[in-house]
């Protein structure tokens, strides 16, 4: 037998996660690309111990088929982890909630990669509410080393307790470097196995009000063990006149500024539920407590709940430190009363660079092309979605009126109809409409709703790296399948040479009084570029 050995490597925190999981006996992953959680399983695509066994890697339709696909290879007794950005927790929530209630049988990971300060996000949630909202643990690593490490210890925690485990991830962890030691010799993957009751996965009320009960018990017990976790430890100090809650990376932000050893209590928190006894004691021996967290106010709004002392609580909400963005170590600084560090400022010369679609890029055309047809109409709307399209909002296009979440350009523009507006576009992309843009076109086909529909195709997912669309080569085909007018389902080429014929197209079906599909094709130019690199 070879002797467990450990290899360092330099990796991301995606990485490092990706590869504690493979080298735990991870069987299969599932996951919708979303920044920033994409390298997660991109690393697990190309990575050699993966390949070489056949590890489940390809794409989902969306975050809800992947979270279902997971449970349903973690009820096979296997190891599985579903990945995907903040909000695609919103749409994996139906299946997040449940899966306490079902329980698990190989150990499942659940990977929500939150995004403070909006870098490529619509809103800054915080994945630790859904966690508690659903009673699931959850680990929240501090740096490189113990996202790799967690991977191990989730599986572990899953199986021991039936239930899944969350795994928060933050955008500065995700995509930033450091050393990381790995075990050189990967663990087996699980075989089938089935338990002898499985009574819980099925989720009839007779079922779930027994399992309730369990699910209770267990979290009153999840508490306990966050309580003598080793990734929770109290770490006491002299100075009692405060004493500071930090929890994931900004434990991390905190140390950065007391190279040799924080002068208050610590109390490091990377495991949940919160360890109530922890809190308390610092509660007790500490005039003050400052919580360091990354994201919403999370700990700091509990700890009213769970301290009794009068002990002063600060933090995000009492504004020692900014209630939107992600924190920095030099945030971190000024909260604990330390003085600035001098820095250079940012140049006064550099003018802001807002992000612009690719020249080349096929939905520019679509965008010149439909803005031109909208001119003749006294009030249009064109309804957006989230893509590299989305980008048509700024100048010079200022293309579009509204854009909330995935796939809801269609049914935006369904209900506007509704409402008597007309003309009223949707725009949606090729990946974003399989999904969840599908089912918004059967309501819209159902009613003969007029609005129209424009499938910008790229034939990849764009924004986040060209990874494969699930719809390639198919969208025409899921149309008609779901009851579209073969007439009023129509393609063309997004080039320049045919901006005239796009216009007339675009226009026909804004004229036509029902529902229409028109889908645009061209491919993303970076893929292309690829595409014809690898050729050579």
């Amino acid at each position: 037998m070879p002797t467990m050995g450990h290899i360092k490597q330099l990796l991301l925190g995606d990485e490092a996660l990706a590869l504690g999981a493979i080298n735990a006996g991870l069987s299969g992953v599932y996951a919708y690309p979303g920044t920033p959680s994409t390298e997660i399983t991109e690393y697990i695509q190309s990575n050699a111990v993966a390949r070489s066994r056949g590890i489940h890697s390809h794409w989902s339709s969306n975050e809800k088929t992947a979270m279902e696909e997971a449970l349903g290879m973690s009820f096979c007794g296997k190891r599985a982890m579903v990945c995907m950005k903040h909000v695609g927790m919103n749409v994996c929530a139906d299946p997040f909630v449940n899966s306490a209630m079902t329980g698990t049988n190989g150990g499942l990971i659940v990977v929500a990669a939150d995004d403070p300060s909006m870098h490529s996000s619509q809103n800054e949630q915080d994945s630790r509410f859904y966690a508690e909202f659903a009673f699931i643990p959850t680990f929240e690593p501090s740096n490189q080393q113990e996202a790799y490490d967690m991977a191990a210890a989730a599986f572990e925690l899953s199986e021991r307790r039936q239930m899944p485990v969350m795994m928060r991830m933050v955008t500065r962890l995700c995509h930033s470097r450091a050393v990381v030691a790995g075990d050189d010799t990967p663990a087996p993957e699980r075989a089938l196995s089935y338990p002898e009751h499985t009574r819980q996965w099925v989720l009839m009320p007779g079922n779930s009000k027994v399992r309730y009960k369990e699910v209770l018990r267990i979290w009153d017990e999840l508490r306990r063990e966050s309580e003598a976790s080793p990734y929770n430890k109290y770490i006491d100090a002299p100075d009692h006149s405060m004493g500071i809650i930090a929890s994931g990376i900004a434990y991390n932000y905190l140390m950065e500024n007391f190279p040799d050893g924080c002068p208050f209590p610590v109390l490091k928190i990377t495991q949940y539920p919160l360890p109530h006894s922890l809190i308390q004691r610092m509660a007790r021996e500490c005039k003050s407590i400052l919580v360091v967290e990354e994201g919403q106010p999370f700990i700091e709004e509990r700890l009213r709940g769970i301290i009794d002392h009068g002990t002063p609580v600060k933090g995000r909400l009492s504004g020692e430190l900014p209630r939107t963005g992600e924190l920095s170590p030099d945030a971190v600084r000024a909260a604990v009363g330390l003085p600035a560090l001098d820095c250079a400022t940012a140049s006064e010369i550099v003018a802001p660079r807002p992000p612009a679609l690719c020249q080349g890029c096929g939905h520019r055309d679509v965008y010149h092309a439909l803005n031109d047809v909208l001119a003749q109409y006294p009030s249009p709307k064109v309804f957006g979605d989230i893509g590299c399209y989305t980008l048509g909002w700024l100048a010079p296009f200022n293309a579009i009126d509204s854009v909330v979440d995935m796939g809801a350009s269609i049914t935006m523009a369904k209900g506007a109809a509704d409402a008597g507006q007309h003309p009223s576009v949707a725009v949606i992309g090729d990946s974003t409409f399989t999904h969840s843009g599908m089912t918004g076109l059967l309501d819209a086909i159902n009613e003969n709703s007029p609005i129209t529909v424009i499938i910008s195709d790229n034939l990849t997912t764009g924004m986040t790296g060209g990874q494969d669309s699930q719809g390639t080569g198919k969208l025409e085909d899921i149309c008609r399948g779901l009851g579209a007018a073969p007439e009023h389902v129509r393609t063309i080429d997004s080039l320049p040479r045919n901006h005239d014929d796009m216009m007339r197209m675009f226009k026909e079906e804004i004229d036509y009084p029902g529902l229409s599909v028109i889908v645009s094709r061209r491919e993303c130019i970076q893929t292309a570029r690829r595409h014809a690199a690898a050729k050579k």
